[in-house]
């Protein structure tokens, strides 16, 4: 890390990331110029929940117990999210199920535009009213360190994703992109949390606080379309309802959840076949949810700005074997 850099960023989502970012800024004497982001999913990330008398926190209140964790002050760890006029006019949180909605189209490997448009693309409009005025006070582009925990392990996508790069420069900012612990493998980041001083997600294990990591395998939206098989059953189990709202928007608009596999058939797989132990299920019975659903379905009534060939390939079968009908 260089004192080149007069702001570093970060897109954090693990306590490894976040320590490995500190003790660089530190070593480098930039400390004081990390701000930490979380990009909000609202809805559609992993909500707090109570279990056996306890309270699990979700991801938003995760991310900014671990940044103050590791000495983040809390005005410098935002949480930032898509916005759209409200009915009263005021701005109000623009889920990515709606985007898809709008779309017409679910994110595929070869279009995975929920990456930009829900994480990166909101973190990077969030930085344009420091870099004018940092750009007026120094006279020259502002520096950017931006800092993401993307891992090799994570998929093939991210395996050939250089560890250093520089992703944007222009006359107001330069932008470089650094991955602390992209060759990290999954076992090691287990293994460095189990001294933790805030916890990991509980959508990792099995159930809230069994501590055996038998849950989810990652931790961004919960019905991703580049999640394993077994994740997607899981979510389906744990979010019912919002797998409903999921599947709504695919029988609406006609494309399919994924180019193998659509939503509607896991839904009947986890019914029919069985599904992994949810652990935990969300009522989702909030005014937030009701939101979604209204912003959806009203997103459903427009026509869709393109049509649906992505999912007009072969499809298979949700499982080997399965009973259920498709």
């Amino acid at each position: 890390m260089s004192t080149e850099h007069r702001y570093v960023f970060w897109l954090g989502r693990t306590r490894r990331e976040r320590e490995e970012i500190m003790e660089a800024a530190r070593a480098a004497g930039v400390a004081d110029r990390v701000i930490s982001y979380h990009s909000s999913l609202g809805v559609l990330e992993w909500p707090p929940v109570v279990f056996g008398g306890i309270r699990y926190p979700g991801v938003s209140e995760l991310a900014a117990l671990q940044s103050a964790a590791f000495e983040v002050p809390a005005d410098r760890h935002l949480e930032v999210t898509r916005t759209m006029p409200g009915p009263d006019g005021t701005r109000m949180p623009r889920s990515l199920l709606t985007e898809i909605a709008v779309s017409g189209r679910f994110p595929r490997m070869g279009s995975p535009y929920c990456r930009k448009s829900a994480k990166e693309s909101v973190v990077s409009s969030a930085w344009t009213p420091i870099v004018n005025r940092l750009k007026r006070e120094l006279g020259r582009p502002v520096r950017i360190l931006k800092v993401m925990g993307l891992r090799s392990d994570e998929g093939p996508d991210r395996k050939k994703r250089e560890a250093f790069r520089t992703v944007q420069a222009n006359s107001a900012r330069v932008v470089d992109e650094w991955l602390p612990v992209k060759d990290w493998s999954t076992d090691a980041v287990k293994e460095w949390h189990a001294d933790a001083p805030v916890p990991y997600c509980w959508a990792y294990d099995s159930a809230p606080g069994a501590g055996d990591w038998g849950g989810t395998s990652r931790c961004s939206c919960q019905l991703c379309v580049f999640a394993s098989r077994h994740d997607v059953l899981l979510s389906i189990d744990r979010r019912p309802r919002l797998a409903d709202l999921y599947a709504e928007v695919e029988q609406v608009r006609g494309d399919s959840f994924r180019a193998d596999w659509r939503i509607t058939d896991l839904i009947r797989h986890a019914a029919a076949c069985g599904a992994p132990d949810p652990g935990v299920v969300c009522s989702d019975d909030g005014p937030e949810f009701t939101a979604l659903e209204e912003q959806v379905r009203a997103a459903l009534e427009e026509e869709p700005r393109k049509e649906p060939d992505l999912a007009r390939r072969t499809r298979r079968s949700p499982c080997d074997g399965c009973a259920a009908p498709l």
